[in-house]
């Protein structure tokens, strides 16, 4: 494995991390003291955090066609080249889902080995996966803006959200009329789908999950006032924690803005993790973030 020179801080940001109207609602998703931590810097562009099972968090560096790991120490190189990964998940096995911006849905088996999921809808090639997260039925979810087609010919005629069911190896396109479809996320009881679209709305939609697997009643559940929704998480209460131009910004089930995290440099994603499932990990530009909270990911 080759070891990054990526200079290390562990040594928390300056003061004003955290902008609320209520102290009180700040003190119930931060612990006394909490404060922001860069734990890597020097990075190119990264995103798409996820935390795995054997303790150790796993992110992408888009431009540096890398996967990194951050193991509480320091960053490292977890595979590359990467197809330009985005976003990550995982699914019900442990096994990390990868959205690769080179236009495909791939995942990693226990051995290492990378297999393609999904790389076409309808006879013609994706985008360029940005985003995904595993329901419970084993579905895989995932968003296909064209942000990353470079020079290559876009043969979607929109930019969707897809549901994939790996088992009957079947694709559907859930919702057609986004501008770019980027994060999204289940709520705890995966009744309602909350996807970001960070083009031209810069909002976040939620959407009623009916039993056959489609979507009803679209709605605009909130708008970024600070560049716009890029990734975005679901924690154990309901609320949603979305990455913005100022850091990130945290929405109670019923869309109000409760709390600002705020970071030097805009954030592209945020995951819980940690070995209690507590630590707020944020991907923003060239650096990695990290902050305690008092709240984790919805049980799968």
């Amino acid at each position: 494995m080759r070891f990054l020179l990526t200079f290390t801080l562990l040594l928390p940001l300056p003061a004003a991390d955290f902008d609320a109207k209520d102290p009180s609602v700040l003190a119930k998703l931060f612990p006394k003291g909490a404060a922001l931590r860069r734990l890597a810097t020097d990075m190119q562009f990264i995103e798409g955090p996820v935390w795995m099972p054997a303790g150790f968090l796993v992110f992408s560096d888009i431009p540096a066609n890398e996967l990194k790991r951050w193991d509480g120490q320091s960053v490292a190189s977890f595979r590359t080249p990467s197809q330009h990964t985005n976003g990550n998940t995982l699914d019900r096995q442990g096994r990390l889902i990868s959205a690769e911006h080179d236009g495909r849905l791939s995942r990693t088996e226990a051995d290492g080995q990378v297999v393609t999921l999904v790389d076409s809808f309808e006879g013609k090639k994706l985008n360029s996966p940005n985003d995904a997260v595993v329901k419970r039925d084993g579905s895989i979810w995932f968003t296909d803006p064209d942000y990353g087609l470079g020079t290559r010919a876009k043969e979607q005629p929109g930019n969707y959200v897809y549901r994939f069911d790996p088992a009957k190896r079947a694709i559907t396109a859930v919702v057609k009329d986004f501008d770019k479809p980027n994060g999204l996320c289940f709520s705890p009881d995966e009744r309602r789908l909350y996807v970001a679209d960070s083009g031209k709305p810069r909002h976040i939609r939620v959407f009623d999950v009916q039993l056959d697997g489609t979507l009803a009643n679209g709605r605009v559940f909130a708008t970024i006032d600070k560049g716009g929704p890029d990734g975005i998480r679901a924690d154990e209460a309901g609320r949603i924690w979305s990455s913005s131009g100022d850091g990130a910004q945290v929405f109670s089930p019923d869309g109000q803005l409760l709390v600002r995290i705020l970071l030097p440099e805009a954030a592209a994603n945020l995951t819980f993790g940690g070995k209690d499932g507590r630590t707020l990990f944020l991907t923003a530009r060239k650096s990695l973030y990290a902050v305690e909270t008092r709240t984790r990911a919805p049980k799968r």
